[in-house]
């Protein structure tokens, strides 16, 4: 198989006057990855060291969430960011023909997985769950280190490279990963006056989120969590509560690792997903 690119896999769909965009490769029972929320994300930045070892035996789906990636800036009114993604995925499984997918969601990805999984269970197959945004917390201090950063990222003197930086060193163990190309990169999109316009109005309020740490015990998919032990933005302990009120779920924590483990530790991260999913 030649190496997988950017536009190579590059997709929309118009799904009742919502555009969205997705890069697909692979045949094979479908498996989506939904990204995080930060600043500047999409689809292929988070998952472009995944989809080629992924799309060996399954059929991947990356989609770029409403509001990010080439997807549409939808403005809307009366429902909070999963459910809207959720009913958004919803649309472009049946687009696509797909009946069942597995899911694969980091941090906002997490949190619509398993708003995914409440609302379409039917179209839900297994659930890997890296760090997803569950709003609880026991004994590390709340909002952490990482959530100020991405919803202060617009407050004040708005988007900046050095706000930038200064998030993104919040999501990995690593600094060396922190580049000035990934920086420049995130902040220009970050920037683009829709973008800026769209996250003000619907991103930049954690109101927004559903608290889905309540109704954990209606997703029975079997789930497979993964985090860093080293997570800046949703501390480890956020892990042991899931694992307790999920009642098909399994940990492992990576040591050395901050929020992205599919992109700090690709080759672990690809086996335990194949692994999970291959059972």
């Amino acid at each position: 198989m030649s190496e997988l690119t950017e536009s190579g896999t590059s997709k929309f769909a118009d799904l009742d006057g919502l555009k969205i965009h997705y890069h697909e490769a692979g045949k094979g029972e479908a498996v989506v990855l939904l990204h995080g929320g930060g600043p500047g994300a999409s689809s292929w930045s988070n998952f472009r060291g995944n989809i080629g070892e992924l799309s060996k035996k399954y059929r991947v789906i990356m989609m770029d969430q409403p509001g990010f990636g080439k997807s549409d800036r939808a403005i809307y009114e009366g429902e909070r960011i999963g459910a809207f993604a959720a009913r958004a995925l919803s649309k472009l499984l049946k687009h696509l023909g797909i009946d069942k997918a597995h899911l694969i969601g980091n941090s906002m990805g997490g949190h619509v997985s398993m708003k995914f999984a409440i609302d379409y269970p039917e179209q839900t197959g297994k659930l890997i769950l890296m760090a997803p945004a569950v709003q609880v917390t026991f004994v590390t201090p709340a909002p952490s280190e990482g959530s100020k950063h991405l919803f202060g990222y617009y407050r004040g003197t708005g988007a900046s490279p050095e706000k930038m930086r200064a998030f993104l060193s919040t999501l990995v163990y690593d600094q060396a990963m922190v580049t000035d190309e990934l920086v420049q990169q995130r902040y220009e999109i970050s920037a683009e006056p829709k973008t800026v316009e769209w996250t003000k109005k619907m991103f930049s309020n954690p109101g927004r989120f559903e608290e889905l740490w309540r109704e954990l015990d209606k997703i029975p998919h079997k789930t497979l969590l993964l985090w860093g032990r080293d997570d800046r933005v949703t501390p480890l302990e956020r892990a042991l509560f899931m694992v307790q009120s999920l009642p098909n779920a399994e940990l492992h924590v990576v040591s050395k690792c901050g929020h992205w483990v599919m992109i700090e530790h690709p080759q672990l991260f690809n086996r335990l997903c194949l692994e999970f999913l291959d059972r």
